[in-house]
This record gives C-alpha cells, structure tokens and sequence, in this order.
C-alpha cells in the first residue's frame, strides 16, 4: 500500500519505519528542509533503540523515503497519517493548528480518494474538524479516521510491531477494513483490533493515559506516606501489586512523570471536561500531586542540610536528565525541576546523561541554567558533596561503590528512583535517602 505520513518526529518516524518494514511503500513528509536532509544522510533527530537501524534499511531497500513535498505525498498515497505535534496551549488544551494546517494542504491537493488518520494525539472532536477543512478545499470522497498511538518511548518499535491492541476510530466500514489491512502484520498473535467509532477511539487515547498517570501519582503518593509512618513502599508495592485486579505495573514509586506525553494529555482532558462543564477532579488532582513530586528531592536536600541557606554552595552530581531511560527526551523531565529548585539555593550542578546531552544543552542553555555537563557518570561524582540520581539508567543500577566512594566528598545519595538497596547503603556506609524507604543517615545509621 502507499503510505504518505506527514510529520518526522517521535511518532511519525516509528509509524513511518515499521509500515516500510511490513512491505508497504512509505513516504515521510515535514516541512523542516534541515531534519529531512538529515534523514536521507541516514541520520536520526531523536533516541529510540533500534529506530535508526529500521529507518537505514527501509530507505536503503527504497521501501522509505523522505521529502517536503507535500503535494507529491498527497498525490502519490491512498492513506495519510498526520503525526505532527500538539503541543500545549496555555490554557492546558491541545494546540491543533499544525493538524488543520495539514487537513488543509491535504484538502488542497488531493487527486482521488484517500483515507486519512489522525495519528496526532488529539481531543474529542478534532476529526470532525480535520473532515471539515478538507471539505472545504475538495470535492473528492475521503474518509477520516482516529488511530491514536500508544507507544512507550524507549520501547516503541516493539509497541508497535507487537500491538496490546490496536485502537481504530472510523466512520465507514471501507475505512476500517483499508486499517485493518495496514495492522494485519502486526496482530498475526491475535492481539485486537478494536472498532469503535471516532470519538470514542480520541477519548481512549487520553484515558488511557491519564489512568497510567493516575497509577504513577497514586504510588507515589502511597511512596510519601510510607516515609512519614516508616514503612517500606517497595514491601506495599508488591502487596498491592499482586492483586489481580491492580496488577504490578506503573506501581513504581519515583519523582513524578515527564516526557511527551502524561503532562500534555493529562492537562488536555482536564481542559475538554472543562469545554464540556465538566470538573475533572481526579485527573487534575494527580497534575497537581505529581507537579509536587518532582520537588521532592530539593525537599530532602533542605531536610538533610537543615536548612536553604546551608545548600547554597554545594555541589550535587546528577546522574539522568531524561524523563525516563532508553530516550533522550526532556520534556517535563523532572530532572528540570531539580536543577531550577537547587541552582536558585546557590548550588552547583555537574550532570550526566548517557542521551540527552545535547538536549540538555539546549534547553538549559534556553532557560539561563548554569549547568556543567559532564562526559561521564564518575566525572560527575568528582568534587561533589552528594549524589542525585533522577534517571534510571541500567548503567547507574551497579556502580563501582569502591570508585563512588572515592571520588564524592562525602558518601551521600539522594536517590529519586529507588536503584539501590538501603541494607547495602547501611554497609557501605553511604548516608541514603529513597523514595517511600526510610532513610539511612550519618544522624541515625541505625534506621534502614
């Protein structure tokens, strides 16, 4: 099948490079003249395990191509996937020009029936917007179609290679079967397709994100209690997780959620429910909590030294800048918040990344935060009174203790991701504090 996919980011890509893989004739259309000759050096603008592989060898077998030429995409493709950024507005909700910019070219230049699917994430309603700028261009039959993604970074050529499920929003049934042909490779376990209709399919995209929002904030909420009542939130984790009904994933208590995704739906349906008169209280309480959580380490950092003014002058090492491991992504890192909240008590911050150093340097440099960027994770520790860990990186999970212990001026960790074991802490002794354990510190050694 011809396949036009409009948009070269995160999603674009991904969707763009395993259609290719499947045997489809792919072509990936963005406007930025400097990403796509990026791609066709096969270079790649994002981190994503294995993403550069599938794209090097799809373009080499002339399955994948890239261009700006929207209007040879249109013409040449049967389906188009629009993949462009929604970012944020500032009142919370999904900001939907680049979308109907798209629905407009694509209006604009079409040459027969096509079927085109919102890939974008996007709120309810918006495929009756995209129906409605086509419309306004053409009088060629088309259909429109709601497909959201449901792709985990750092995992998300096995997202969608193996599918939990494919969502399909449709308002014909030639559309759905023409989709249903496209993910057929993809199902071959049985896994399902499921049919709704359009805005019930730009719902479940949100849902589903705001409920593993809700699980991650609820953890963490049972994280903090556990630390005022001296429980040990890894102990409740299993408890809880074992139960069938709950299950034990997204129970992993931390310093909040980032990334692309989380933030920016969460707030979008908070936004929809108010468009709608409705007060989204549970979801706009987990913004608020995990918003909190990400201050939890500055708040640790004040508790150990006793007050604002004794951080100020400290050097922190920072291991992990990236919203989570396996991507170079920092939107809504909480790594950000640490940084801002101990760089205004006059710290000092020497971090590492093994990804996202060059988007580090980017958007630090954006907001003015003195940072320095270090080329590896012991050069961090080096001269710095205690450690912070955001990110959980597997390289972090067994570090050298011997080394660790050598080069920071005092053995003190503020772990944001529970990586090591507060028995071992107790032994090495390394002063420690976690999430949801109690602390082990030079003031009680004895508590672990």
């Amino acid at each position: 099948m011809n396949i036009g996919v409009v948009g070269t980011g995160y999603v674009g890509l991904v969707v763009g490079a395993c259609f290719a893989e499947s045997g489809n004739d792919v072509v990936c259309v963005d406007v930025d003249q400097n990403k796509i000759d990026m791609l066709l050096r096969g270079e790649i603008p994002i981190y994503e395990p294995g993403l550069k592989e599938l794209v090097v060898s799809n373009s080499e077998d002339g399955r994948l191509s890239f261009t700006t030429d929207m209007k040879q995409t249109v013409e040449t493709s049967e389906v188009i996937f629009i993949a462009v950024g929604t970012p944020q507005d500032t009142d919370g909700s999904a900001d939907l020009r680049y979308v109907l910019d798209v629905a407009r070219s694509i209006g604009q230049y079409m040459n027969g029936p096509k079927v085109v699917v919102n890939k974008s994430t996007v709120p309810v309603g918006t495929a009756k917007l995209v129906r409605e700028e086509i419309a306004k261009h053409t009088l060629l039959d088309f259909h429109v179609v709601s497909n959201p993604e449901f792709l985990k970074e750092g995992s998300a050529l096995e997202d969608f290679m193996k599918p939990d499920r494919v969502v399909i929003g449709a308002d014909s049934v030639e559309a759905a079967e023409v989709m249903r042909e496209l993910y057929e490779p993809f199902v071959r376990t049985n896994n399902p397709v499921l049919v709704m209709d359009v805005r019930s399919a730009e719902v479940t995209k949100y849902a589903a994100n705001a409920l593993l929002a809700t699980k991650v904030t609820f953890m963490n909420e049972i994280a903090n209690l556990c630390e005022r009542v001296g429980a040990d939130v890894s102990q409740v984790r299993l408890g809880v997780g074992s139960d069938s009904r709950i299950g034990p994933n997204f129970l992993f208590p931390g310093v909040g959620y980032g990334g692309s995704c989380f933030p920016k739906d969460v707030r979008a349906l908070i936004r929809t429910g108010a468009e709608n008169e409705l007060s989204m209280d549970i979801i706009a309480a987990v913004d608020r909590v995990n918003t909190r959580q990400k201050s939890s380490i500055a708040r640790k950092v004040v508790e150990h030294y006793g007050s604002i003014e004794a951080v100020n002058g400290k050097v922190f090492a920072l291991w992990g800048l990236a919203f989570k491991p396996k991507t170079d992504d920092m939107r809504e890192a909480p790594s950000l918040t640490v940084i801002r909240e101990l760089t205004a008590m006059g710290a000092k911050i020497q971090a590492y990344d093994p990804e996202a150093m060059e988007a580090a340097t980017r958007i630090l440099k954006s907001e003015g935060l003195e940072v320095d960027l270090c080329d590896g994770s012991y050069q961090a520790l080096e001269g710095a009174d205690a450690l912070i860990i955001v990110t959980e990186w597997n390289e972090f999970r067994r570090p050298n203790f011997h080394k660790f212990n050598t080069v920071l001026r005092q053995p003190l960790v503020f772990d944001g991701r529970n990586l090591f074991d507060p028995g071992k802490m107790k032994r090495l002794g390394i002063s420690y504090y976690s999430v949801g354990r109690p602390p082990v510190n030079a003031k009680n050694m004895e508590s672990c």
